[in-house]
């Protein structure tokens, strides 16, 4: 029996990727490309779309190289779809409607919270976790609850995520590989 697979689009922030799984979670592919921006400085979303718009074809193309599969092996085409940045998510929208009609694939479209703690129940096994979920954009206390996600608390001024975004750059610390892990490495 064939697996179903999936090529999925992120590029809701300042990172691009484009990632092969399959229907059980195994991850074929999964290329990605930051950009990066002067230590101090934070990324706007018209810069951060341009670098993602320069990179998601040759992403593309190493996903599929790595993978080992062709567009005809390929079930369905999923992108995040929010939240996220709106120029940045839009790269990815358009670049999976036109992939969509020239492979003749379904898309699906994705809540970028609900992936990554769909990602952290495969990865963990957990069955149907309380999840604090903390981001650029959002802080949520998120779980399942009478058949999809509900969100039981969210911060109302900043996010976490956001918060140490900003703090990096007040002390002029890359982005490169994450603000809140160069915050970490001046700590100690």
């Amino acid at each position: 029996m064939k697996k179903m697979i999936a090529i999925g689009f992120e590029g809701s922030a300042n990172k691009i990727g484009v990632g092969i799984v399959t229907l059980d979670g195994t991850i074929l592919s999964n290329p990605r490309h930051t950009y990066i921006t002067p230590p101090g400085q934070g990324f706007l979303p018209r810069e951060t779309a341009q670098h993602h718009l320069q990179h998601i074809l040759p992403l593309v193309k190493s996903a599929l190289e790595t993978a080992q599969v062709t567009p005809q092996d390929i079930d369905c085409i999923c992108y995040t779809k929010g939240p996220g940045m709106g120029a940045p998510l839009q790269v990815s929208a358009i670049v999976v409607r036109v992939l969509s009609q020239l492979w003749k694939k379904p898309i699906v479209g994705v809540n970028h919270c609900v992936a990554h703690i769909e990602m952290g129940r495969i990865v963990t096994g957990a069955d149907d976790p309380v999840v604090l979920y903390v981001s650029g954009g959002n802080t949520q206390v998120i779980a399942y609850s009478e058949g999809r996600y509900r969100i039981f608390g969210e911060t109302i001024d900043i996010a976490v995520g956001n918060c140490l975004d900003r703090f990096a750059r007040v002390l002029t610390l890359s982005n490169d590989p994450s603000p809140g892990y160069n915050i970490e490495q001046v700590a100690n």
